[in-house]
């Protein structure tokens, strides 16, 4: 809008429901009762895992029987993060690595809250949407490209970027609230039904029919 002027549509991009889908198989190892928060994105600063490892590390102290699986690509900051973790002797944490496309629905399905803290430059949230395909509550950083996709309160809890307490409320929130957890999931769900690449298509085809019949 700053360099071109004119009206425009911001059409996003769309995820596949049939592979995002709640009826795939959970991890058995990790289905034993504890609550299961998800983390997936490259390991690098701006996804701000380290603040989720400090509110974990709040919330841990006040709440037993979690787990944090941090799902991801990264290698340099995993060994920070490994030490971090050593250094508080914080337990329960599992690191799945560069899990494949394929497998990565079974992640979702096995997480009871999903958390995306990432301190900003994201333009659109496609990892909320597939969480949200897959019915989980979400806690995200109330930057630009997450508030964009979920509403605070509706699908799940947004919270100031690099703030580990608000984060860790947050968490504590949603941990001790089973029927919030599947309040909000049940929401997200019924709202990334309009992210379908079927949906999203017919947008982009309604824009083409659009421009082309209007009076040059």
């Amino acid at each position: 809008s700053r360099h071109i002027r004119g009206h425009y549509d911001n059409i996003p991009n769309g995820i596949d429901l049939e592979h995002f889908s709640p009826n795939v198989s959970p991890i058995d190892e990790l289905c034993d009762g504890k609550i299961n928060i998800l983390f997936v994105g490259r390991l690098e600063k701006r996804k701000g895992l380290n603040y989720l490892l400090n509110a974990y590390e709040q919330t841990k102290g006040e709440i037993s029987g979690s787990r944090l699986i941090i799902v991801g690509p990264g290698t340099r900051l995993r060994k920070k993060y490994e030490k971090q973790i050593r250094r508080s002797s914080l337990r329960d944490i599992v690191f799945a690595g560069n899990v494949p496309y394929g497998n990565l629905p079974r992640y979702y399905r096995t997480a009871d809250i999903f958390c995306a803290p990432a301190t900003g430059r994201e333009s659109f949230g496609i990892i909320l949407l597939e969480a949200m395909a897959m019915g989980k509550p979400i806690i995200a950083s109330n930057i630009d490209g997450y508030a964009s996709v979920i509403a605070h309160g509706t699908e799940g809890l947004l919270v100031p970027p690099e703030d580990g307490k608000a984060l860790a409320q947050a968490l504590t929130s949603l941990m001790t609230d089973r029927a919030l957890r599947q309040r909000m999931g049940d929401k997200g769900k019924l709202k990334a039904m309009g992210y379908s690449w079927e949906h999203i298509a017919q947008r982009v085809l309604d824009y083409y029919i659009r421009v082309l019949n209007e009076p040059s």
